[in-house]
């Protein structure tokens, strides 16, 4: 089972992302593993605090290269993605030149209540994600309108055709783990 750091941009604990988030684990249950990083306790990024790295800094370092991939569920602020999320992004790709997000698998996803479905927030989003070294899972995306209703408390999704989507988005993205992920245990003991 592949173990994915999640990034959910969103610090509300009614988030729509963060109910949705869940349901994709649920969904991926006996494929992936989510492990949610926390992003609310990140100080803001700050180059002069690599003297003397805080824990939360060192700790998210340390899991997202323990990671096989990672999945960042965000909302959309403004026609963008929330500072919160480009925060945890700077803070995991330095110091200069130890990124630890270098060549890994990733996907985005976002949810909205609104028709837009956080597609602005994306594709800006999918601009600056390659300056961190990380590769995108192109297709298929996902910008989820969540309506009422369309997700339960039990985080079951009560439209098939909808459930047909998710389960194929969850395929395609273990797939692109499989393809273009590093073998994390192999890598290990070649060291």
């Amino acid at each position: 089972m592949k173990n994915v750091a999640v990034l959910v941009a969103s610090l509300s604990a009614n988030s729509v992302n963060r109910k949705f988030a869940h349901t994709l684990e649920k969904l991926a249950e006996g494929k992936l593993k989510f492990d949610y990083l926390d992003l609310a306790g990140l100080p803001y990024y700050n180059n002069d605090l690599w003297a003397n790295p805080p824990a939360v800094v060192t700790e998210l370092k340390r899991r997202v290269e323990a990671a096989d991939a990672a999945l960042i569920v965000t909302p959309e602020y403004n026609r963008s993605f929330p500072g919160v999320l480009k925060n945890a992004l700077d803070w995991a790709s330095r110091p200069y030149a130890q990124s630890s997000w270098k060549d890994m698998p990733t996907a985005l996803v976002g949810a909205t209540p609104g028709t837009t479905g956080t597609a602005a927030g994306q594709g800006h989003l999918r601009s600056v994600l390659p300056v961190y070294g990380m590769l995108v899972m192109g297709q298929p995306e996902v910008y989820f309108n969540m309506k009422p209703g369309l997700i339960t408390d039990n985080l079951e999704v009560t439209d098939e055709t909808t459930l047909a989507f998710l389960n194929g988005w969850v395929q395609s993205f273990s797939a692109f783990i499989e393809r273009h992920g590093v073998d994390k245990a192999t890598a290990i003991a070649a060291e």
